[in-house]
């Protein structure tokens, strides 16, 4: 028996054949506002609504593979960039009637990037747009679900890591970390409190010497910090009460 023929008695057609796919939940900030990659079908079923990118996977492909093939495909992101990213697979959705062409069970990946290029449409989608969270409407499959625990995991990602001086300048002031976790997290932090975790947390950030930055403000001109060499936060700087926006 070689590795590709099944055991003696065994019939795979006995067992109602199903498809596999993959949902791709990809994140950012942008004008201190959170985006999510999103992709126009341009085939039916849902022809024409916002949809995460994904597809089908292949026989000869690992879900991973084909997460990153979608993603290029619908996108046009280069191959580059798709490679260079992040991700993180989120869960497996499975419900037997979430697509109404047959059985199909997804597995979904999650990624909060900072500065990504502008996509465009390919592939059976019609257009790939940034937009921003919770402006899109209604989305195809359980999309929304999907795009849901997304924006849980990803908040919670903040709260356990340093990713968020990811999305700020070189030079950043706590005000604008700040910013970003208020735009994941949609909350308004209290700027004292927060100021004192983040320089409690050993090497979360550093001080920058030199003269403080003007912010525009009518307070005094704020000093200046980089990221630190920590890449988790020890202890985690936790959401208001522990719960996601």
């Amino acid at each position: 028996m070689t590795a590709h023929q099944p055991p003696e008695g065994y019939d795979p057609r006995a067992f109602e054949p199903f498809a596999v796919t993959v949902d791709l939940a990809v994140l950012t900030v942008r004008e201190e506002r959170l985006h999510v990659l999103l992709v126009e079908r341009g085939e039916s079923p849902y022809a024409g609504s916002w949809a995460l990118p994904g597809g089908f996977v292949l026989p000869r492909e690992s879900a991973e593979r084909a997460a990153r093939r979608e993603l290029a495909e619908e996108t046009g992101l280069s191959g580059d960039t798709v490679a260079g990213l992040h991700l993180e697979q989120l869960r497996t959705y499975s419900e037997p009637d979430r697509d109404p062409r047959m059985r199909v069970v997804s597995v979904a990946f999650t990624a909060l990037v900072p500065d990504p290029p502008e996509p465009r449409g390919g592939g059976d989608a019609a257009q790939a747009r940034w937009l921003p969270y919770g402006t899109h409407g209604p989305l195809a499959f359980d999309h929304d679900r999907i795009l849901a625990d997304a924006h849980d995991r990803v908040g919670a990602k903040l709260e356990y890591t340093c990713l968020a001086t990811a999305f700020c300048p070189p030079e950043f002031t706590l005000g604008e970390l700040r910013q970003v976790y208020e735009t994941v997290w949609g909350v308004e932090l209290d700027r004292p409190n927060f100021r004192r975790k983040v320089l409690a947390t050993p090497g979360f950030v550093q001080a920058v010497e030199g003269p403080p930055r003007l912010t525009g403000g009518r307070g005094k001109p704020a000093a200046l910090y980089r990221a630190g060499e920590a890449t988790t936060l020890h202890p985690p700087l936790l959401r208001p009460e522990g719960r996601p926006a």
